[in-house]
């Protein structure tokens, strides 16, 4: 098909459900065709059964899923898990089937005095539907791949399979002990009449579709967060519309909607807080274990759960613009990116079919020349078909990821994609900016009654503006004293404070609030006991903000900030991890390595401006460091793009969420090396999946070469080597985390 040129404007991303995919070849092979259509970038998934593609606008629904079925499989727009469901059930009844012809074919072949004059008919007669039935999808999608010249999975089971039942049939038919070679007295398969591999075609088949249908239910379980993920949103809401209360389904509401929310009842969607005093329990969202005191003005997020007292909410965000709808997004993007360890897997068994069957055809042509007979030619080309395919390859990387990062969104970490799992193994510095990080980030004036009152009211008149921390806790403490002065003029330089015009009555006044450096940029240099005051501020770990008017610094205002409970015990868990901490920070150095004494880092760069942390990063990678940099997600969003790996720390904010590599919705500096520690605990799994996947394959093939392996326990051993990958990823749900706050 073709698609028009791609144009050079706005482009599309669409999800797609994919039906038909057996293994991962047939994945690599729909990736591979979409890739082609000019201006698309797909990423095809074997174990979502689902694809990602990037398209310009001017390529159509239609041509991404005209593409696809014209490879044989099906695509559509995600429909839920029913598709899912009825995959399992599909093979649950072939399953079953198979299951009770293929016992007694095995029970006759296996058990001699349970056999009886044409006993074999009766094997054939069992077998056949098993063979010809149970295996149709393997026949099927073997003939849609040959008719486009290529070979997955499905070909070696089908060719295994179908090969037994034809040699079987050809030996009891023309067998020396056949029908037909009876009544001629001769035989066209001299020695193998009594060599029928029924038992073996009909067990192979069972053996796949127990492996197939443990896989179906193991992938269903491994996107089980995912699913629970979605499903905590509430399903109806009761409404304040003029006075009145009435309950509407969730999909009803609207921005601007008033709503009630109960002790024990979810939040319907993500609002602020009009009415009422109690807490909210975040931890099904978020992974915070303590539940969140809220007021009036507070910001809620949706699917938390109101503890303590009735709450009125006014919804901002409804829809796909929640919080919780934005972190399933993140989470299923994520489980359908590829690490770069998967694309080699991709690409080995894109060429790993077709080796296996030139590898069969030479194992039978060599046991013929090397006088081995017709039987144990065969036999040993079998087995090396069942036992080669690479079906645990494509479910080593997808199944772990897919548990992985289910686990994280449960525990409020949200991993951008694939690729960062790679970068967390080599992390060896981790850069934490101060505040809001290393801190709460709830800034206050510390001991107000001690400051001047006039310097306080023009203070926090030029910092009403701002909606810098410090500005915010000095206009708070401003507002106690009564109703602030009118500004003029006022304006912010970058790091270093504000400049302003405060009119008092008739009188108007230059004021400036900031760092001694600003304020002597202004020609108000400190006096010798203010800049003592300033120190003394510093040493007790504040931060020192300098207030001058009309030519003179006259007043020093001490901030202070709350080292968060978890920090030192988060600190001591990095360091366990091989990482070393810095602090990076605009603050002064005294005050700077004050509060990072008491979190138990002793690296502290003081005195950086926002845009000079990008730089900071910079150079510690020029120094040979693998960086991580953990910031709050707006003010450094520059300096989490430097990093090799972003940690936004951000609450759940529309900007956290997108800033960095890794969202930490737990607002918890303990979710710092519990987001390194899950990474790497997932990227081990996978690396552990396909080591044993290729480790299988290597070991089998050559067993099977040399006769060493009946095809049947090849079966049997193909079809637990992909159980096997998907339940070590299972394991990946017990992960727990280390650090609480």
């Amino acid at each position: 098909m073709t698609t028009a040129a791609a144009p050079a404007g706005r482009r599309s991303t669409t999800e797609l459900a994919i039906t038909g995919m057996t293994c991962a070849s047939c994945a690599m092979r729909i990736e591979k065709k979409l890739n082609r259509l000019e201006g698309v970038t797909a990423t095809v998934n074997y174990a979502t059964a689902g694809a990602r593609v990037s398209h310009p606008e001017s390529v159509a629904l239609a041509d991404l899923v005209g593409t696809v079925e014209h490879l044989g499989y099906g695509a559509s727009l995600p429909a839920g898990d029913e598709e899912a469901d009825d995959e399992a059930g599909l093979l649950r009844t072939r399953l079953l089937m198979s299951l009770v012809l293929t016992v007694p074919v095995i029970a006759l072949a296996m058990v001699p005095a349970w056999q009886f004059p044409a006993w074999q008919w009766v094997s054939l007669v069992l077998a056949a539907p098993v063979v010809l039935l149970g295996s149709w999808p393997f026949h099927r999608a073997a003939a849609v791949n040959l008719r486009h010249a290529a070979a997955t999975m499905d070909t070696l089971i089908s060719l295994g399979t179908l090969a037994a039942l034809a040699w079987s049939v050809w030996a009891l038919v023309f067998g020396d002990a056949g029908m037909i070679g009876m009544r001629h007295g001769f035989s066209l398969a001299p020695g193998a009449g009594d060599a029928i591999y029924l038992e073996t075609a009909a067990a192979v088949t069972t053996f796949v579709l127990a492996g197939r249908w443990a896989e179906a239910r193991a992938k269903r379980r491994a996107g089980a967060a995912l699913r629970a993920l979605l499903d905590l949103g509430a399903k109806d809401v009761a409404v304040l519309r003029d006075g009145v209360e009435g309950r509407i389904p969730v999909e009803a509401l609207a921005v601007g909607d008033e709503f009630v929310v109960r002790p024990g009842e979810r939040v319907a969607t993500d609002g602020v807080v009009v009415d009422g005093i109690g807490a909210v329990d975040a931890s099904t969202v978020t992974g915070e274990s303590v539940p969140v005191e809220v007021s009036p003005g507070d910001e809620v997020v949706g699917a938390t759960v109101a503890v303590g007292s009735r709450l009125v909410v006014r919804a901002t965000r409804v829809g796909a613009d929640t919080q919780l709808a934005r972190i399933a997004r993140r989470v299923a993007q994520a489980q359908n990116g590829k690490a770069q360890v998967q694309r080699l897997a991709d690409r080995v068994s894109a060429v790993f079919v077709p080796v296996v069957v030139v590898i069969a055809a030479a194992t039978f042509a060599g046991w013929l020349a090397f006088g081995g007979g017709l039987t144990a030619a065969f036999t040993a080309a079998v087995a090396v078909l069942v036992i080669a395919c690479p079906c645990a390859l494509g479910l080593a990387t997808p199944t772990a990821l897919m548990v992985g990062t289910g686990r994280g969104a449960q525990l409020g970490i949200l991993l951008r994609g694939p690729e960062v799992l790679e970068s967390t193994r080599r992390v060896d510095t981790v850069v934490l900016d101060k505040t809001g990080t290393l801190t709460t980030g709830v800034m206050r004036l510390a001991h107000p009654e001690r400051v001047d009152r006039t310097a306080l009211r023009l203070a926090g008149a030029v910092e009403d503006g701002s909606s810098h921390p410090l500005a915010r806790a000095i206009t708070e403490a401003a507002r106690t004293t009564g109703l602030l002065p009118t500004v003029t003029g006022a304006g912010s330089v970058d790091g270093l404070g504000v400049v302003g015009t405060v009119h008092v009555g008739e009188t108007a006044h230059e004021v400036v609030v900031g760092r001694p450096r600003l304020l002597a940029e202004h020609g108000m240099p400190l006096s010798p006991a203010l800049a003592a005051h300033v120190e003394a501020v510093r040493a007790g770990g504040a931060t020192a903000v300098v207030v001058g008017w009309d030519g003179a610094a006259r007043e020093v205002l001490p901030v202070t900030d709350t080292l968060r409970d978890s920090a030192p015990a988060a600190v001591a868990a990095l360091r366990e991890l091989g990482v070393h901490p810095v602090v990076l920070t605009g603050d002064h150095p005294t005050a700077a390595r004050a509060v990072a004494a008491r979190a138990g880092i002793d690296d502290v760069r003081a005195e950086v401006l926002p845009e000079q942390k990008a730089d900071a990063v910079a150079e510690l990678q020029r120094q040979g460091h693998v960086v991580a940099m953990v910031g709050d997600g707006v003010n450094d969003a520059a300096a989490l793009a430097q990093a090799d790996l972003g940690l936004a720390m951000g609450a759940g904010t529309d900007a956290a969420i997108e800033a960095g590599d890794v969202t930490l919705v737990r607002d918890d500096l303990g979710a710092v090396p519990d987001a390194l520690r899950l990474a790497r605990r997932t990227l081990g799994t996978i690396r552990g999946n396909l080591f044993w996947a290729f480790a299988y394959n290597v070991a089998a093939l050559p067993l099977a070469a040399f006769g060493l392996l009946n095809p049947m326990i090849a079966g049997a051993a193909m079809a637990f080597s992909s159980v096997f990958v998907v339940t070590n990823s299972l394991r990946l749900r017990r992960f727990t985390p280390g650090v609480r706050g």
